[in-house]
């Protein structure tokens, strides 16, 4: 019987040579004569260029060359507006793009203005330092709640005010839902900026081979293909004449699918004008201002109940902070719209958001992308209105889930992928009833908590909901390839950034090709091994590009059986693939190797039939319906010590269902990744900005991230509810670990505190600013 690989614990394949140091990052190209560059950026947030003085910088040593805006010519463009905005009724948008150099005007603190290029990286940093700005200060906006009044500086020209978008949706009817309701709970949200901060900073290395007449670009991105495409046609180039290659990555979490960096677009068109590769890597001080940030919204909120606790409506006002660029479009803001109903059924809602341009850097999709900010408000509501009540939190929450016999369940609002947001599946009871059993909720609370307090220690429980929308289109696709040696090679367009892929999807080949999944070479994120693609992003690596690496093993699959059967004289009913063999399964010493196969299914002489395709290799393509929706919930005991408001987590319990599990092992790893991350989010990390658009802790000495002995054991477990829209089943799960940790560590902390009129409305939060809203509510 061939062994199963499909759902297993597998180690991953890739962790070799990440652990002994033998993967190749960005930073690890070196070239003959490669330069290095270095961007000279604003100190300022706003304001109008007058003079750009580089005489002095240009005479230091080991300088090439200096370019600004005004070098660059035609070339100087805004990026392109990467997501259009979604088909909504009376929909106002704004696009503002980024540019490649800033030329007339800076919009945020560390915008670019020049790229100083030398031998090497002292030199082109020194020179910088000699590159001299002259400008006209400018008030700088930077409070989102005031962005739009009418006194507000204009950061873009041609706008009456600073707006982006304004967007109204909504299903049902609230004002009658709320004239109809016994309750009506009204509360304001905050959720502040804060950054991936992930271990490898951004970085390229471009090289012009003038002779071929070839560009290749090495490159910390999530989208190799469309940056590929993109760069061809800023460039004049053809397709086929740029190679984008998107090697291991540290982290991307999303700030890496980003199109286009100003370093993206400068540094290929200086290679090519100086004829020499060049090198860029990001310092983790430009990483807080030169990659994008996400977070900050307010929500003026209000739930609409009977009595009983079951939810007639939900309101929802949000203004939305997209920087001073918004070339994302507006799917941050529509996911927080639409992710906000969550695991309730709700029937009526009306949302409305601005989304508005800020004197700060631009704002993309980072894990989450959206979506805590609609959890945090609904969560929290349900907080309030279980405390009103009178209700325990966790009945409230089973009072008002989606029923299984509602599923697929419209929720009519449009998601980031265009259609209404239809979740495709999913059982929320069982998930919340096995993490309230796992955080043994009912004897904390009777026993546990009580014995505590009256010890003196503070100590409370929380447990939140969560749906995450996942594995959106447009497509993704494959190659699957039998070699001569018997070994399998598997290549798709998608980059990889630490998720398991190498593994995840040799395991679904090796399943249905019936081979050693060490024997399955995985290659990702090199646009000359395959074509086309769209990236990784929307926890949709697995979903699209892993059923599409599933549709191509198929089809090599069949190709297999058939060939065998023809030289095995038996039907393909008869076969089986057992370690890299095809054979007869009554009958096992008659078998062909598939090496052997392979080589025969690629004669070098004589005919063949019409029609016959050579070789043992299929390529397919996979593009779903519509999205596949993760859900889940978290639990969390956790100690404040009184004094500091320091924090212990005592335990973490994660319950999560995301369809047909590929590997347990890797899922496990996504989750306590997302986790870690939710925990920072939550209570360490926010970006402070001063009134000048001046961030005060752009580095990790004020900066404060979770470390490992903040984030705790984490305990999952899983219910699978298989998705209808894809053959494996499988939904998505790579930001389902930081999405519901904000409004679940509120509803921990107020529990553990447990003092009259302490009501936790904003994050992140900190021991000091914890420290701050206590104090409030002593006399």
């Amino acid at each position: 019987m061939s062994t199963r690989y499909f759902g297993q614990p597998i180690k991953r394949n890739e962790d070799p040579r990440l652990l002994v140091g033998q993967a190749t990052f960005t930073d690890d190209v070196h070239l003959p004569g490669m330069l290095h560059a270095a961007f000279v950026r604003s100190n300022y947030a706003h304001a109008t260029i007058k003079q750009i003085d580089t005489q002095a910088a240009r005479a230091m040593p080991g300088v090439v060359a200096i370019f600004t805006a005004e070098d660059l010519g035609d070339y100087w463009k805004p990026g392109p507006l990467l997501v259009p905005p979604p088909p909504v009724k009376h929909l106002v948008f704004n696009p503002r793009m980024q540019v490649p150099l800033a030329k007339h005007k800076i919009c945020h603190a560390g915008e670019a203005f020049a790229v100083v290029l030398a031998e090497t990286r002292y030199q082109a940093e020194d020179a910088a330092e000699q590159v001299f700005l002259e400008v006209e200060m400018l008030p700088a906006v930077v409070d989102i709640e005031t962005a739009l009044a009418p006194e507000a500086p204009l950061i873009h020209a041609g706008l009456a005010q600073n707006l982006n978008a304004h967007v109204v949706q909504e299903k049902g009817d609230y004002a009658r839902a709320r004239r109809q309701a016994d309750v009506v709970i009204e509360r304001k949200f905050y959720y502040d900026r804060g950054t991936a901060a992930a271990m490898e900073n951004r970085g390229i290395v471009v090289n012009w081979d003038r002779r071929d007449q070839e560009l290749t670009i090495w490159d910390t991105t999530q989208a190799p293909i469309a940056i590929r495409n993109g760069l061809a046609a800023m460039l004049g180039l053809s397709e086929q004449q740029v190679r984008v290659i998107a090697p291991f990555i540290g982290g991307g979490f999303g700030p890496k699918i980003m199109m286009f960096y100003p370093e993206e677009v400068v540094l290929p068109w200086a290679a090519i004008k100086l004829n020499r590769p060049i090198k860029w890597i990001e310092d983790r001080q430009e990483n807080f201002y030169a990659t994008t940030q996400e977070r900050g919204q307010v929500h003026s909120a209000e739930i609409a109940l009977t009595r009983k606790g079951k939810v007639l409506g939900i309101k929802d006002l949000f203004i939305h902070d997209a920087g001073a660029y918004a070339p994302y479009g507006l799917t941050v803001a529509l996911n927080s719209q639409c992710t906000l109903l969550g695991q309730y059924d709700v029937p009526n809602y009306y949302s409305e958001f601005h989304s508005v341009f800020t004197n700060k850097p631009i704002v993309t999709p980072y894990r989450g992308a959206g979506r805590q900010h609609g959890v945090f408000v609904m969560e929290r509501l349900l907080d309030v209105a279980a405390r009103e009540l009178g209700i325990d939190r966790v009945e409230i929450r089973k009072r008002n889930l989606i029923t299984p016999n509602k599923f697929p369940y419209n929720n009519e609002i449009i998601y980031q992928d265009f259609a209404p947001l239809v979740y495709d599946s999913g059982n929320y009871l069982p998930a919340l009833e096995r993490a309230a059993a796992m955080i043994d909720y009912d004897r904390f609370l009777r026993e546990e908590q009580p014995r505590l307090r009256a010890e003196g220690k503070r100590v409370g429980l929380g447990i939140v909901t969560y749906v995450e929308g996942t594995g959106i289109g447009p497509y993704e696709g494959a190659r699957v390839t039998v070699e001569a040696s018997g070994r399998v090679s598997v290549a798709t367009g998608i980059g990889t950034q630490g998720q398991g892929h190498y593994t995840s999807f040799a395991q679904i080949v090796a399943e249905q090709l019936g081979v050693d999944v060490r024997n399955v070479r995985v290659v990702t994120g090199d646009t000359a091994q395959f074509y086309w693609g769209a990236g990784t992003f929307a926890s949709r690596g697995a979903v699209v590009a892993g059923n599409a690496v599933h549709a191509a093993a198929v089809a090599v699959r069949n190709k297999i059986l058939k060939f065998a059967s023809e030289e095995l004289d038996a039907d393909e009913s008869e076969l089986e693939l057992v370690d890299g063999s095809v054979r007869i399964a009554d009958a096992p010493l008659r078998s062909i190797r598939l090496g052997e196969l392979a080589q025969r299914a690629n004669p070098l002489r004589g005919a063949v039939k019409p029609g016959t395709e050579p070789g043992l290799e299929a390529t397919d393509y996979f593009g779903p319906e519509r999205g596949a929706t993760a859900s889940g919930v978290h639990a969390m005991i956790v100690e404040v010590d009184p004094e500091t408001m320091m924090i212990e987590i005592k335990r973490y319990v994660v319950v999560h269902d995301c369809g047909s599990v590929i590997n347990p092992m890797i899922l496990e790893g996504q989750i306590h990744g997302g986790v870690a991350q939710g925990i920072g989010n939550a209570f360490y990390e926010q970006l402070v900005f001063d009134p000048n658009g001046q961030l005060m802790n752009a580095s990790f000495m004020d900066y404060l991230l979770p470390t490992s002995d903040t984030v705790p054991h984490i305990e999952t477990d899983h219910v699978e509810t298989p998705s209808p829209l894809n053959p494996l089943g499988i939904k998505g799960a790579g930001e389902a670990g930081a999405i519901p940790v904000g409004p679940l560590f509120a509803q921990a902390l107020e529990d553990a505190l447990n003092i009259p009129g302490l009501e936790i409305r904003e994050i992140p939060l900190s021991p000091s600013r914890l420290y701050e809203l206590v104090s409030q509510l002593e006399p």
